[in-house]
């Protein structure tokens, strides 16, 4: 409540005995009001002092830093960092969950993401969703509702049947279940082993039908893939190797969001596996209304950043660190929709 210290400094003359009691009595009555919720009243009784005297000396412990009052929450500071975020990035919306010392942003992140959906959805909306572990933990705490008249659209192919995170097909058929809507599925792989092979499923009518439907969405749910030194995110288990990589990394790709990779500009890098991939166009992503982007973590900073900078996401749900780290290395505001 006080520091001795800094009260020296200020006035010497706390050296004499008289200062010393005052400080004593002012420390008393101080600890009685905020500590021990004694009214004004029982404190003057308690100590033989009339009341506007203790008024008094509550207010020259204000005065002078003996009582230092903090009026706050711990959602103030999250939703300080959601207006930088959406100021500085151009965004919509923007959550940020609490850093918790007994909760991971896995846990935090993805119900933060499925309140905002809640919020912003209808009931007749159209959905498209990507796959991952973000989303389907996402789209797991997304509540129950009675919403026949919406849909899922499926955002990308299905991963390889070894790949071990959660797919598409299966978050939106999830999603689908708890909102009692109607699903379409995309009957395709995410990514094809030959280019022609590619060209001629996009025009197979039922896979031309799904990925029109996605990119018509009016809202998305979608992971933030990066791309690290010689690594992608697993979502690409099976499709590349390390020279692939390697190449991707030369021609500037830093991030990935829906199927296709990004530069740290936000611009689309056409890489090898973009003529084999079965997903959305990248450019429909701009003109879904709320596209809500669920990431977090230190290596993911520069994926957000160029997801944000391209416009891709409209919405962003992370976590207070991660929120903090993005907003301190990058203090310049990029284009944002």
């Amino acid at each position: 409540m006080y520091d001795y210290e800094q009260m020296f400094i200020r006035n010497s003359q706390l050296a004499s005995a008289e200062s010393r009691q005052h400080i004593q009595l002012t420390l008393r009555v101080a600890r009685m009001y905020y500590m021990h919720d004694m009214t004004q009243a029982q404190i003057a009784a308690s100590i033989g002092y009339s009341r506007p005297t203790v008024s008094r000396l509550l207010q020259e412990a204000r005065d002078e830093g003996i009582v230092h009052i903090d009026i706050g929450h711990v959602l103030e500071r999250v939703m300080t960092l959601e207006n930088r975020l959406i100021d500085c990035f151009g965004l919509k919306y923007a959550r940020v969950a609490p850093s918790f010392s007994d909760q991971t942003p896995s846990e935090t992140v993805p119900e933060y993401a499925a309140t905002l959906f809640s919020e912003k959805a209808q009931e007749d909306s159209l959905i498209t969703v990507s796959n991952g572990r973000a989303v389907a933990a996402t789209v797991r705490n997304i509540p129950i509702r009675n919403w026949p008249k919406a849909n899922v659209a499926q955002m990308v192919g299905a991963l390889s049947p070894s790949n071990h995170m959660t797919d598409s097909p299966d978050i939106c058929h999830l999603l689908a279940n708890r909102l009692n809507c109607t699903f379409t599925p995309l009957h395709a792989p995410m990514i094809m082993s030959a280019p022609s092979i590619a060209a001629a499923m996009r025009r197979e009518p039922q896979i031309a039908t799904s990925l029109a439907l996605g990119g018509g969405a009016d809202v998305a749910i979608e992971g933030v893939g990066a791309v690290i030194n010689n690594h992608l995110s697993p979502v690409f288990d099976n499709y590349v190797d390390a020279p692939m990589i390697r190449r991707m990394r030369d021609l500037g790709a830093v991030g990935t969001v829906c199927g296709h990779f990004i530069d740290a500009q936000g611009n689309h890098v056409h890489t090898e596996l973009c003529v084999r991939t079965i997903s959305i166009d990248i450019e429909r992503l701009k003109h879904i209304p709320l596209v809500i982007g669920v990431a977090w973590g230190k290596q993911k900073i520069e994926a957000i950043r160029a997801c944000l900078v391209g416009g891709y996401l409209s919405a962003l749900v992370t976590d207070q660190s991660t929120a903090e780290l993005l907003l301190a290395k990058y203090q310049q505001p990029a284009p944002g929709r």
